[in-house]
């Protein structure tokens, strides 16, 4: 009856049940799975990954040839979905504490503009964005000879993006556009909510000792803001990662692109599904640890 009372042992408890559930609810599902496909005369198996997938792949980061295997063009998607995703978190992120920032500016032109741009891209489907991006933006670019160039570092033309040297194919730069600015706006607001978040008396005593506010917000306010920003942020992270595979809608070859492709080409709905299930997870399990050790560093630690 002691142990029954002791909190540590319902803790413990009640979190074994919980993955004794998840066990049982797998293993009727794959025993339901397996029994429909034994009836539909298909074996499970990933023998054709050694196939070859004799499909071209528009952009590749690796060597590859149509003659090469599925195994290497899942490769070669999955590391295109890897450019996007940490290109993407890069980008978005200086873009939402910019705009998270200047949400709270005493500048009363640069908090609406800040404003509008938060309402408009957080309230429109992302999947319409990439489209706008995609056919009303970079496939109405003037053509190579007559490029865009914008202070001499970027240049834009029908062929897409060029960035010091480094160029982004059109169906590259506008996933890449698209998902930035749609997260970034959603990012802003977790800043902007941050630092409203930091005591007022912050403010204050940085101007007692004669701080800036540019330095007031870079070595106090936002350091501060960090612990109540982060968590959030984490969920953003991990929906641009989840999002960058709308990119089929602009034909850019992501993972899941490619994943598709060699589904209908193989009929292989199951193994192709768990090798997206599996590989979407890992990512994202990988941007979860990684923030939340992240998080740690920004936590008040008590003495």
């Amino acid at each position: 009856m002691k142990l029954l009372r002791d909190l540590r042992f319902w803790r413990i408890a009640i979190q074994v049940l919980a993955v004794l559930v998840a066990v049982i609810v797998v293993a009727i599902l794959w025993s339901n799975l397996s029994r429909n496909l034994q009836q539909l005369g298909i074996q499970l198996g990933f023998n054709f990954l050694g196939s070859q997938a004799s499909f071209d792949i528009g952009e590749t980061l690796i060597s590859y040839q149509p003659s090469d295997t599925y195994s290497r063009a899942l490769v070669v998607g999955l590391l295109n979905s890897l450019r996007v995703m940490v290109a993407g978190i890069i980008l978005t992120t200086i873009v939402g504490i910019t705009a998270g920032i200047a949400r709270l500016s005493d500048n009363w032109l640069v908090r609406k503009l800040a404003l509008v741009y938060v309402e408009i891209f957080r309230n429109t489907p992302l999947l319409l964005q990439l489209l706008f991006w995609y056919f009303a933006v970079f496939l109405s670019l003037p053509k190579v000879e007559e490029k865009i160039s914008l202070f001499g570092l970027i240049y834009l033309s029908q062929n897409g993006l060029e960035l010091p040297g480094v160029k982004f194919s059109p169906e590259l730069a506008a996933l890449l556009v698209g998902v930035t600015i749609y997260t970034g706006a959603f990012i802003a607001e977790i800043v902007r909510g941050g630092i409203q978040s930091v005591p007022r008396g912050q403010w204050e005593a940085a101007k007692a000792l004669g701080f800036k506010s540019g330095l007031a917000m870079r070595l106090i306010i936002f350091p501060q803001a960090l612990r109540v920003i982060v968590p959030p942020l984490t969920s953003q992270y991990l929906n641009l990662a989840k999002n960058s595979s709308l990119a089929i809608a602009v034909g850019y070859p992501d993972l899941y692109f490619v994943a598709s492709t060699t589904f209908n080409q193989t009929g292989r709905a199951v193994e192709v599904m768990l090798l997206l299930m599996v590989t979407y997870l890992v990512i994202s399990l990988s941007i979860s640890l990684l923030m939340n050790l992240l998080n740690r560093t920004v936590q008040l630690k008590e003495r």
